[in-house]
């Protein structure tokens, strides 16, 4: 047994907890939890928890069921929701198939198979996430609309708001929890919020992802409210997105920064930035993964709708931030596409697959785009050579299924259920007569 797991085992002793959750997360980025009692935790850490993989969405066939859940002991924190007395305790798990091998169905392991191929190029993936969420009032009944807990808008101070105390409680839960918080504040929409996590290495920060949307949701429950990471919950408002911060290390070496270049972007950097903006599209049924994301990608308000980056230019898909002289390591690319219900392990791997692409291959970085890309005319935009990203959920997962990139990023099996999953969505999707067709035709036609 080693150290890690001798510390969860004392601290479960000397902290009376008496549940832990196993916590792992389907193909669609829904997370899934196990209990367990303290006495059952070291033949967990030993051989696993079997459960029947056929009734989670994408983990494996019926006539294959047996799979493990493994607890990953660096991941063990209290969740302070529970109380302080007779507490309960999570960990992440890796899938594990019964004769120990890691299940290709999970995404978890998906992510940490891209990272590991940045590793043997002696890289290490940072990421940096700005989550947007919406805050409502709970509905009366299921069918009225949605009302906001504030009429607030960007950076908004709202008197004896919801938000600051619930932004405040919140953030104290996820640091109580190891998971460091940057900013936080009132986005565009009302009752719309973000909050920034710091950065990390790409699978802490999809595991903090994880965490912190149950953290959302239990405080709001907490406050008599709810949260909701939906792409686009209101029309008339902002979507809620999930820019991330992205960067790649050799050791302590940032290695997209070089003193004296533009921007102070190394080559590696521009050819990092390249490999995104060349596989956008085929990434983004991941980056993107239901029918209402592309309410978000469409529907303006600083959504990026259109393949092209930029040094300061927020309509662009990826944006190069401002360098801060003295601050080398904070140099970074943003990706703008992600929105806040993505599974974060198949996003990050995309990313960290397209961007490595682009190093391994050398593909040359256009130039920048410095106009506001929505007030462009198509005609401007074609002759700068900016594409659109796909425009439905129909149109990308027909993109994906050319990719080989994404194929072999997640493998056969995620790749073949991610597929088929989304085009049974959208064939549910197309199928719906909305409240848009009955209000403008049932009366004139």
């Amino acid at each position: 047994m080693d150290r890690q797991q001798e510390f969860v085992l004392r601290t479960v002793e000397e902290r009376d907890i008496r549940f832990i959750r196993l916590w792992f997360t389907d193909v669609l980025g829904i997370l899934k939890s196990v209990a367990v009692a303290p006495a059952e935790l070291e033949a967990a850490f030993a051989e696993g928890i079997g459960f029947d993989g056929s009734a989670i969405e994408g983990l494996t066939r019926v006539y294959e069921a047996d799979m493990l859940a493994k607890p990953d002991p660096s991941t063990f924190q209290v969740l302070p929701w529970r109380g302080d007395t007779h507490g309960t305790a999570r960990m992440f798990c890796d899938i594990m198939t019964p004769d120990g091998q890691p299940s290709l169905a999970d995404s978890r392991y998906v992510l940490k198979r891209a990272l590991n191929r940045a590793s043997e190029k002696g890289f290490t993936f940072y990421t940096h996430p700005e989550v947007e969420f919406y805050l409502f009032e709970p509905p009366a009944e299921h069918d009225k609309p949605l009302v906001p807990v504030d009429q607030g808008g960007y950076f908004d101070h709202v008197p004896r708001g919801t938000g600051h105390d619930f932004r405040r409680a919140a953030i104290t839960m996820l640091e109580s929890m190891g998971i460091s918080v940057e900013f936080s504040h009132h986005e565009a929409g009302p009752g719309q919020n973000e909050i920034d996590l710091r950065y990390a290495d790409a699978l802490t920060t999809a595991d903090n992802i994880m965490t912190f949307r149950t953290v959302v949701k239990e405080v709001a429950l907490e406050q008599g409210i709810f949260a909701s990471f939906m792409p686009k919950p209101l029309a008339e408002h902002p979507g809620s997105g999930m820019h991330t911060h992205l960067s790649l290390f050799e050791g302590d070496r940032n290695a997209f920064h070089e003193p004296g270049a533009p921007m102070e972007l190394s080559a590696t950097a521009r050819k990092f930035i390249a490999g995104l903006l060349h596989h956008a599209a085929e990434i983004t049924a991941i980056t993107n993964q239901f029918v209402n994301s592309y309410k978000r990608v469409w529907g303006g308000a600083e959504a990026p709708s259109y393949i092209c980056w930029g040094h300061n230019n927020r309509s662009a898909l990826v944006r190069v931030p401002l360098y801060k002289p003295g601050k080398g390591n904070s140099s970074r690319v943003e990706y703008r596409g992600v929105d806040a219900a993505t599974n974060p392990y198949l996003a990050y791997a995309v990313l960290l697959a397209a961007g490595l692409k682009g190093i391994e291959e050398g593909y040359e970085l256009p130039d920048g785009a410095e106009d506001d890309v929505w007030e462009l005319t198509d005609a401007e935009r074609r002759a700068l050579g900016i594409q659109p990203l796909p425009s439905s959920l129909e149109q990308a997962v027909a993109v994906m299924e050319k990719s080989e990139l994404v194929a072999e990023t997640l493998g056969e099996h995620v790749f073949d259920f991610v597929l088929r999953n989304k085009r049974e969505e959208w064939n549910a999707y197309r199928a719906q007569v909305t409240p848009f067709e009955l209000k403008r035709f049932l009366s004139v036609l």
